[in-house]
């Protein structure tokens, strides 16, 4: 009753600018109310609270360690409809043994390594053959996206453990590619910087002239409402005949303090596993390139709206990537100077299967791909316990005006249905 008698007694003034000015004011108190309690319940939680089921949860474990191959007779193993993940080659791609290093390889094989403890181990490179076999015994991998252009094709999955952050899988088959060419560009930073403008700094603090281990520093720029990221991470490359297990993870770096801007990403994974394949053209080449790549990380955001963003982002990031890779061949082929960081690329480690296949199936469990659509693309599942939450806040702050706290919760109410309603419907 109290808004009612309000707002006749707006209607009731005796000018049309009068009225209009007071429906403003009686209008913009509500939203600004209701923004700023939907801003607090967002980023707010006490030190006390540890309620593991709400998505806003933002303590995560550091990233998992891992096992490496066996051999499947199968062949082809393109996607079916089942929407598979596992590589054009259903059997694990045969590993070179030490014999057959290339002359490129060997020149980097002398030298002290200038890292005291590497920082990726032959676990990492375990635990990366574990999610390109699925053998890792994670939660169910949901498909997410697919999508291709004339020389790309595209398809992704995602995934939510119950005390990490949301971990995908995306599979990517370029078309006139090699994996040597997908290796160098994966790791040249020097190039990146030219083609992601996402990246604003990049720079290799140590590195191992045996190995190819590398620790790098990256500060990543994030949209204006979010501080950029920063990541310091370990990379290594594993090499098995021509196909390449490129595993990156953060690491810590005690040289390199930690500061309020940019905001340091500590959990952060993001691995890949690249091989030639078959063109889809149907020649019978082995002229396309696929390229598995594993990844998660905790940025400092609530989990659900991080993966809402994901997903919008998606497409746009992969396209971007495409194009950097066309123009990483052009200046290749025009003999463009290789950087020192795709140099490294070239140190990695040769690997025999035969040591380390019956050690990974002994313990290694399968992982479940579902074959139900993801939800539209466009869908987003906010806990409503964000929105309540806040305006919670708001109304207790409240205790008298011209907003209630019957009409804030009630709004708030009818918010925290927003991701019911854009879920579609069993």
């Amino acid at each position: 009753m109290v808004l009612v008698e309000s707002f006749m007694e707006i209607l009731e003034r005796p000018t049309i600018g009068a009225v209009f000015v007071g429906i403003m004011m009686f209008l913009v108190p509500v939203w600004i109310a209701f923004l700023f309690g939907v801003t607090v319940g967002w980023i707010w939680k006490p030190k006390w609270a540890s309620w593991k089921n709400c998505k806003f949860d933002l303590s995560a474990p550091s990233s998992p360690t891992v096992l490496v191959p066996s051999s499947s007779s199968s062949k082809g193993l393109e996607l079916t409809e089942s929407r598979s993940f596992h590589s054009s080659k259903a059997r694990t791609p045969s590993f070179a043994s030490y014999e057959d290093a290339g002359s490129e390889i060997e020149q980097f094989d002398s030298g002290p390594s200038q890292l005291n403890a590497l920082p990726i181990t032959d676990e990492d490179l375990e635990h990366l053959w574990h999610l390109v076999e699925r053998k890792d015994g994670g939660p169910p991998w949901k498909h997410m996206m697919d999508r291709s252009t004339p020389n790309m094709s595209y398809q992704a999955w995602q995934r939510d453990p119950q005390t990490s952050p949301p971990q995908y899988c995306s599979r990517t088959v370029y078309e006139d590619a090699t994996p040597e060419l997908l290796r160098d560009f994966f790791w040249d930073d020097e190039f990146r910087l030219k083609w992601d403008d996402m990246i604003v700094y990049a720079e290799t603090i140590d590195e191992c002239p045996t190995t190819g281990t590398m620790i790098v520093h990256w500060v990543r720029k994030f949209p204006f409402f979010c501080s950029d990221r920063e990541y310091i991470f370990g990379r290594r490359i594993w090499e098995s005949g021509r196909s390449y297990y490129c595993v990156t993870k953060g690491v810590p770096c005690p040289t390199i303090p930690m500061k309020d801007k940019p905001r340091r990403v500590d959990l952060y994974y993001s691995s890949w596993f690249i091989q030639a394949v078959e063109s889809r053209k149907g020649n019978g080449q082995l002229t396309a390139c696929e390229v598995l790549l594993f990844h998660h990380e905790d940025m400092g955001i609530p989990w659900e709206i991080a993966k809402f963003g994901v997903r919008q982002g998606m497409w746009g990031a992969v396209r971007k990537i495409e194009r950097g890779l066309q123009s990483y061949q052009k200046s290749r082929a025009s003999n463009m100077k290789i950087s020192h960081c795709a140099f490294m690329a070239h140190v990695n480690t040769k690997i025999d299967p035969e040591n380390l296949s019956l050690e990974g199936d002994e313990e290694s469990s399968g992982t479940e791909v579902q074959v139900s659509p993801a939800k539209p693309e466009g869908s987003i599942n906010i806990p409503k316990l964000l929105i309540i939450g806040g305006a919670l806040v708001v109304a207790c702050t409240l205790d008298r005006g011209i907003i209630p706290k019957a009409l804030l919760f009630n709004v708030a109410k009818r918010f925290g249905n927003i991701g019911k309603r854009a879920s579609p419907r069993a």
